[in-house]
């Protein structure tokens, strides 16, 4: 059976280290904390599991940090976590199951990350990282900000999860230090141009982000997932700015990168049937539902937009062109994933009105 030292930066995280440490700590067989300047009692919560805690002198540099880390595990294997982080119990015996039988040949094991739930429990994003790698091979962080594990060799992708569950954020942390890269003349790569583009519509300056998306287009050398998001953000930053126009041409030249995505499916949807178009937006919203999915997906995926979302919108659409038993239809489809669905409800009140059974009569809600 391999072992397992698991690898954390930290700093002022007392609300949920402890919170993150316990769904773990009957896993691994090491656990290292390094501290980047906390001035509340992160060390002393994280001393009730470990005595592996070390110091790192914060220099703006995430990959930095993480790297030292890594170079102070002993295990076969190192997984990372941020403090934020759980294993919830179903992923907890995963994990466990997958440390007894892995493969010693496999150099990386790559885990779904689920960073947002719905009122029902349902996970509605997520990603893939690489999230456990072995320890001689000596894979290293790279980039100060949303840094990234470069790993190759033999990955294979398990179905245990990390769990997302923030309770803070310090947002303007990682745009204070772009803008101080960008102050001191650094020229930043295809995916600092991506992420300074990110942080910039994080904090609403929209046409600035506008730029630095079509720079990181521009370079012709960004990641794939990278590029698609890019036009996404780029759709939700003109729709802020209302132009219209040009958010539309942002999810068009999504296609450029790959086949219709069902987000950019449901974005054009939602478009047509504001433009009183229903035609057009069944299109859409029909070709959501038949596009192709990847589960090992490493980039961003919004689930509602691939499931009910497009079953509730279609539902609205064929109401609209009056073709009742298709909206009914689609409607119970969408309550297959969320039953209790207040809108779901009234819809189906509503229709049976319609199609004359004995419900009471309420309004399709867009």
């Amino acid at each position: 059976m391999i072992t397992i030292s698991l690898c954390l930066i930290v700093k002022n995280e007392e609300k949920t280290l402890g919170r993150c440490l316990s769904s773990v700590k009957d896993i691994a067989d090491e656990i290292i904390i390094v501290d980047t300047g906390s001035t509340d009692s992160t060390k002393q919560v994280a001393g009730e599991y470990t005595d592996r805690i070390e110091h790192f002198t914060w220099i703006d540099d995430f990959a930095a940090a993480r790297n030292f880390a890594f170079s102070l595990a002993t295990k076969s294997y190192i997984m990372w976590l941020d403090a934020d982080d759980v294993l919830k119990e179903k992923d907890q015996q995963k994990l466990i199951n997958l440390k007894r039988n892995l493969d010693p040949s496999v150099d990386s094991v790559s885990m779904e990350y689920h960073l947002a739930f719905d009122e029902f429990g349902n996970v509605t994003s997520k990603l893939r990282r690489n999230r456990i790698v072995k320890r001689e091979r000596a894979f290293q962080w790279i980039g100060p900000v949303h840094e990234y594990l470069r790993v190759y060799g033999n990955i294979i992708h398990s179905d245990a999860a990390v769990t997302h569950s923030s309770l803070h954020h310090d947002s303007d942390r990682n745009l204070n230090i772009y803008e101080k890269r960008l102050a001191e003349g650094e020229v930043f790569s295809p995916r600092d141009l991506f992420y300074y583009a990110n942080e910039l519509k994080d904090h609403g300056e929209f046409d600035a982000a506008v730029r630095y998306y079509d720079k990181f287009l521009a370079t012709g050398k960004g990641w794939l997932e990278d590029n698609i998001a890019a036009c996404s953000r780029l759709a939700d930053c003109y729709n802020k700015l209302q132009e219209v126009r040009s958010m539309v041409d942002s999810i068009f030249r999504s296609f450029h990168y790959d086949n219709p995505r069902p987000e950019f499916c449901c974005r054009l949807g939602y478009h047509f049937l504001q433009q009183r178009e229903p035609k057009l937006a069944i299109f859409w919203y029909k070709l959501a539902l038949s596009a192709e999915r990847n589960d090992h997906s490493w980039g961003f995926e919004n689930l509602a937009c691939s499931t009910w979302l497009p079953h509730l919108q279609l539902c609205v659409c064929y109401d609209r062109i009056g073709q009742y038993e298709k909206a009914y239809e689609h409607n119970e489809k969408a309550a297959q994933f969320r039953p209790s669905d207040e809108r779901i409800l009234a819809n189906r009140s509503y229709l049976s009105t319609r199609l004359g059974k004995d419900f009471d009569k309420t309004s399709v809600k867009p």
